[in-house]
C-alpha cells in the first residue's frame, strides 16, 4: 500500500512539474486573477516569486515542522543570498560564478556558526537567540558598511555579469524556469532527507527530544544538520530571487519577514512536505494581488461599511488567514487528508520548549518518516 502511494506521488508531482514547465508557452486569459495573460512577463514574475517563497517556505518547514525548531532568524540566510548576490555583482565586480561560489560557502559556514551557539537552547529561548542575530542582520544592512548595502534603498544586480537568458524582459521565462527548477530542487532534497535515517531522528527530536537522548543518539548534532541544510537551501532561494527581480532590499532582512514564512507554512500544514510550497504561493500571491483587487471600482461602489474594510489589503489578507487557520486546523494540506495535522497546537508547544509526551496519535521514532 506504502509502495502504491509512493509511486501514485511520483507520478503526480512529475505531472505538476511537467505542468507548470509549460506555463510559458500558455498565452491564456487570467480574466483578472492576474493583471495579464498567463505567459506575459509580469504574470510570469509573480508565478516564479510564487515558486521561490514556496520553496523557501519549505526550508523552514524542514526546520519548524520537521525538526520542531521554532527559528525567527530565517530571514537571515535569505537575505544572505540575495545581498552577496547583489553586492559580488555590482560593488565587488565579481562574475556570476564566483558570486555563486562565494555566496554557496557563506551559506554553509555561517549558520553552522550561529547555529551552533543558537542550539545550545531550546523553545522560546532559541527562537529569542535566532531573533537577536537576524536583528543584527538587520542592523547591518541599515547602516550601510563602506556603502555595500546601499541602506534603505538596497542594492541593484549588474546585469552585466548575468548570462545574457537571465536579462531582459524577453528572458522571463527563463527566469521562471530557475524559480521552478529550485522549487524542484528544494523538495527532493528535503524528500531525501525526511526518508533519510536522519530524518527519521529529527522527526523523533520534533515528538520527543528527551526519548532521542535516552536511545544514546545526540539530538544536537541532528538538530544542527536540519539547521544548517534548511539555511543552506533559504540563501540558495535568495539568489534566485535576487536574479528575477535584480535588486536587493531591506525588506528581506527583517524578522517579520521570517513570520511570514511561519505563517506560510501554518497554512500549507507543518510536516508535510508538498503544504508549505502550496502555503507560500499562496501567501505570495495574494500579497502581489490583494492590493489591487482591493482597489478596484467593484470594492469602491459598496457601501462604506464594507468597502472601507474590504479595501485595505492586509485587513482582507489577515481575516483570509484566520479563517483558514480557523477552519482547516491542518492547512491547506488537511484538505488531502480530511484530518487536522500539526498546526497552531504545533506552534504552542514549539513555545513551550518540546521535550514533552507527545500527543495521542502523534508519531514515534519508528514511524515518523511514515506520517510525515
Amino acid at each position: 500500500m506504502r509502495s502504491a502511494r509512493s509511486v501514485i506521488g511520483v507520478v503526480v508531482g512529475v505531472a505538476v512539474v511537467v505542468g507548470l514547465a509549460l506555463v510559458p508557452t500558455w498565452g491564456l486569459d487570467t480574466h483578472g486573477v492576474f493583471s495579464s495573460e498567463l505567459n506575459s512577463p509580469g504574470t510570469l514574475t509573480v508565478l516564479a516569486l510564487m515558486l521561490v517563497f514556496g520553496g523557501v517556505a519549505l526550508t523552514y518547514d524542514l526546520l519548524f515542522g520537521f525538526t520542531g525548531l521554532l527559528s525567527f532568524g530565517h530571514a537571515l540566510y535569505f537575505a544572505l543570498g540575495v545581498y552577496l548576490t547583489a553586492i559580488g555583482t555590482t560593488k565587488w565586480g565579481w562574475p556570476l560564478w564566483q558570486t555563486l561560489l562565494v555566496t554557496a560557502i557563506a551559506g554553509l559556514l555561517l549558520p553552522v556558526v550561529l547555529g551552533s551557539v543558537s542550539l545550545r537552547v531550546g523553545g522560546i529561548a532559541f527562537a529569542m537567540v535566532t531573533l537577536a542575530f537576524a536583528e543584527a542582520g538587520s542592523i547591518v544592512v541599515d547602516n550601510n558598511p563602506r556603502g555595500l548595502t546601499g541602506a534603505e534603498e538596497g542594492v541593484t544586480v549588474d546585469f552585466q555579469a548575468l548570462p545574457e537568458g537571465l536579462v531582459g524582459v524577453i528572458n522571463t521565462d527563463n527566469l521562471y524556469w530557475l524559480a521552478l527548477g529550485y522549487v524542484v530542487a528544494v523538495f527532493i532534497a528535503v524528500n531525501w532527507v525526511v526518508d533519510s535515517s536522519p530524518g527519521r531522528i529529527m522527526q523523533a527530536i520534533r515528538e520527543n527530544e528527551r526519548r532521542v537522548e535516552v536511545l544514546g543518539l545526540q539530538p544536537f548534532r541532528y538538530k544542527l544538520f536540519a539547521f544548517v541544510l534548511a539555511s543552506f537551501l533559504a540563501t540558495a532561494g535568495g539568489v534566485v530571487y535576487a536574479l528575477i527581480l535584480q535588486t536587493a532590499t531591506p525588506s528581506v532582512t527583517t524578522p517579520a519577514f521570517t513570520l511570514s514564512l511561519l505563517l506560510m507554512v501554518v497554512i500549507g500544514g507543518t510536516g508535510t512536505r508538498w503544504g508549505a510550497i502550496l502555503g507560500g504561493a499562496l501567501y505570495t500571491f495574494l500579497d502581489n494581488r490583494l492590493p489591487s483587487w482591493t482597489g478596484s471600482e467593484t470594492i469602491q461602489d459598496l457601501p462604506s461599511v464594507i468597502s472601507t474594510p474590504l479595501s485595505e489589503p492586509l485587513f482582507v489578507l489577515g481575516t483570509l488567514f484566520i479563517l483558514i487557520v480557523f477552519f482547516l486546523p491542518g492547512g491547506l494540506a488537511g484538505l488531502l487528508t480530511l484530518r487536522p495535522r500539526r498546526g497552531l497546537r504545533f506552534l504552542e508547544q514549539s513555545l513551550g520548549g518540546g521535550g514533552g509526551e507527545p500527543e495521542p496519535g502523534a508519531a514515534t521514532t519508528g514511524d515518523a518518516g511514515a506520517k510525515a
